[in-house]
């Protein structure tokens, strides 16, 4: 080598090359009833997966969500405690088996590789495949095929605790489940009209011509303290703008003919667009006008888009009076309120123009 090769080598590599130590082989590797012994744990490890896998299951649906746990100072859900036991222990158990069967089992033969380019030549990847496959060669799976058929088994049954808890994003949407929840709300044939907060009845001759009134159904007045929870899932559904116009400046299709008293209609308050609540009303237009993005809706003609990104009118609710002249609702809404989704029927949403 000239003195110029040797400096190059120098400012490469200034530290000497210490080359590979001595290898010293593992007590598996000279003792084949030991690497059995090992290959046995090992297997034990990966076998324990699949029953804490069912176990995990079986927690999830047999502890009661309410049961607590009450030990050494802990206090907590004894549902979410064994379960969080049962998957973090097949995790573990995964973990260390397989950091076993590459200390023990896999080959332990020092390898040294070369720095290269990023691009490899059709050389190098027909290298790598090789490199591969004397990897899996060297993993002993061909000759302990019971290890790699308990790792692939470990593993796999991972995947079932996981599907199960996704049962937790609720309740299968399917038709029947739309149609009991969000396609439904509270409102029905006589339940009255009330206001807001103060849960008052409303009197059709009172409300006068340009007046809008934030209401809600009556049955939230003992919902609201009995169940709060259910209360505000059911108030996001059924609450309501009551609004008085002048019946000579509205436009009331044959088909909605009877859904009005006097010019005073009731209409969704859940904007049809992302679900914002919606009271901005301008009198002399007619228009109601959503604070979130604008959408605006003619409540003088069905409750129409008239603006905005909303592709749906607002829905109507049919109302009338009682024996005693407070507003009551006819039925449910027609439609589903709130924006859309997927799987909505929009068939009989009205459309301008409509009858």
């Amino acid at each position: 080598m000239s003195t110029s090769d040797s400096r190059q080598v120098e400012r490469i590599h200034p530290v000497p090359d210490p080359g590979i130590e001595e290898h010293l082989p593992r007590w598996t590797d000279v003792d084949e009833g030991a690497a059995t012994r090992v290959t046995r744990q090992i297997t034990f490890m990966f076998g324990l997966v699949p029953l804490l896998s069912i176990a995990f299951v079986v927690f999830y649906f047999a502890i009661d969500r309410n049961a607590t746990v009450d030990f050494a100072g802990l206090h907590a859900p004894a549902q979410h405690t064994l379960m969080g036991l049962a998957a973090g222990l097949a995790i573990l158990l995964v973990g260390v088996g397989a950091v076993q069967w590459a200390r023990l089992i896999m080959s332990d033969h020092e390898l040294v590789g070369e720095r290269h380019t990023m691009a490899s030549s059709d050389e190098a990847r027909r290298v790598a495949v090789q490199q591969f496959a004397d990897g899996v060669a060297d993993a002993n799976i061909a000759r302990r095929r019971l290890l790699g058929t308990s790792f692939a088994g470990a593993l796999g049954i991972l995947v079932v605790p996981a599907l199960v808890t996704l049962a937790d994003l609720g309740p299968w949407p399917g038709p029947g489940m739309r149609k009991a929840t969000i396609e439904k709300t509270v409102w029905a044939e006589g339940v009255h009209l009330v206001t807001d907060v103060t849960f008052n009845r409303i009197k059709a001759a009172e409300m006068e011509i340009g007046q809008l009134i934030n209401a809600q159904p009556e049955v939230f007045k003992d919902m609201a303290h009995e169940d709060p929870a259910q209360f505000q899932r059911e108030k996001a559904k059924a609450s309501i703008i009551v609004v008085r116009m002048d019946p000579n400046r509205i436009k009331i299709p044959a088909s909605r003919a009877t859904w009005h008293v006097g010019g005073i209609l009731c209409y969704s308050k859940i904007c049809t667009h992302v679900g914002c609540p919606i009271s901005l009303w301008e009198q002399q237009t007619h228009h109601l006008l959503c604070p979130c993005h604008q959408s605006t809706f003619d409540l003088a003609n069905s409750g129409v888009v008239v603006f905005g990104p909303a592709a749906r009118s607002l829905p109507q609710l049919p109302i009338k009076v009682d024996g005693q002249g407070f507003l009551v609702a006819q039925q449910d809404f027609n439609v589903p309120v709130g924006p859309s989704y997927f799987e909505r029927d929009s068939r009989n949403d009205y459309q301008e123009g409509q009858d």
